[in-house]
């Protein structure tokens, strides 16, 4: 309650801070919308040969004929850039995808069965939380050899893990609630409560999750990308492309990095701030603290 009216009492532009506000959710979301549609749209209006080199045009500063420069091998850095971003949505999306059902199941599970159930697996899902995520994602991809697939599989089995907490909680906190037990007490089992009591209340929360769970994959398969385990090198890839611009600083080729590193920190930041602004309007308790 404290803490309520402190804020309630606080400067407008210091409780602006506390949230995204219109404008910051608008520019977000028309940030995504280009960045999205840029990547998906770039094979049709800008096709690129992942093997073709310009050795007469390496390292050439931004420009109006190349917007992002050009890199070592004279590749435009904007135009790979738009493909490495496509790699990274696909892989973020996919493997968010893959992690939210796996954590959906073993939540559900825990949180409906309770007992036994429950504590053994949390005492897993402990377990492996107990583990970094990256090296953990890195034996997977070296258990399974770099490729697409296998990252997606990386970053799909070291980011279920909230997931499933989140669903259990949730399901044990509705299992106490008076409609659950009227809907036990006129009869109804255990399948028939889970499917039309429990779950209604629980996917959206799955989406949110789902959601928020997509900047961690991207910033994931970046991270494999960079260390060599994503994608081949001569494939367009935000990690892959940041890597290589690595060496490129000490010559003053700044941009060959700084461009594929600005676009993951914008759309990622979009996707969080949108994320937030939905997940602020999903609780009625945290828009109740925000003075939505």
């Amino acid at each position: 309650m404290a803490d309520l009216a402190a804020r309630r009492w606080m400067p407008r532009p210091l409780r602006l801070r506390l949230r995204p506000g219109r404008a910051g959710v608008v520019t977000a979301g028309l940030v995504l919308v280009v960045a999205v549609g840029g990547a998906l749209l770039a094979p049709i209006v800008w096709p690129l040969d992942q093997s073709a080199v310009s050795l007469d045009q390496t390292r050439l500063a931004p420009s109006w004929s190349h917007l992002g420069g050009t890199d070592d091998l004279g590749r435009d850095v904007a135009h790979r850039a738009l493909y490495g971003l496509r790699v990274s949505l696909l892989v973020g999306a996919v493997a968010a995808l893959v992690a939210t059902v796996i954590g959906g199941l073993i939540g559900g599970i825990a949180g409906t069965l309770g007992g036994r159930v429950d504590r053994a697996l949390m005492r897993i899902v402990d377990t492996i939380a107990a583990l970094p995520h990256l090296l953990l994602g890195i034996f997977i991809v070296a258990m399974l050899r770099p490729s697409l697939g296998a990252v997606i599989a990386s970053v799909a089995l070291t980011h279920w893990l909230s997931t499933a907490r989140i669903v259990r909680s949730e399901l044990l906190s509705l299992r106490t609630r008076t409609f659950v037990d009227a809907a036990i007490s006129g009869g109804a089992g255990r399948g028939r409560v889970l499917v039309r009591h429990l779950l209604p209340h629980v996917l959206p929360r799955l989406a949110l999750a789902t959601t928020l769970m997509i900047p961690h994959a991207v910033w994931h398969e970046t991270a494999l990308s960079f260390l060599g385990l994503g994608l081949p090198p001569h494939l367009a890839s935000l990690g892959n492309m940041i890597s290589d611009g690595e060496g490129s600083l000490l010559t003053g080729a700044w941009w060959a990095s700084l461009v594929p590193g600005a676009v993951i920190v914008v759309v990622t930041l979009a996707i969080a701030v949108l994320a937030a602004r939905w997940r602020d309007r999903l609780d009625p308790r945290v828009r109740a603290e925000l003075q939505l």
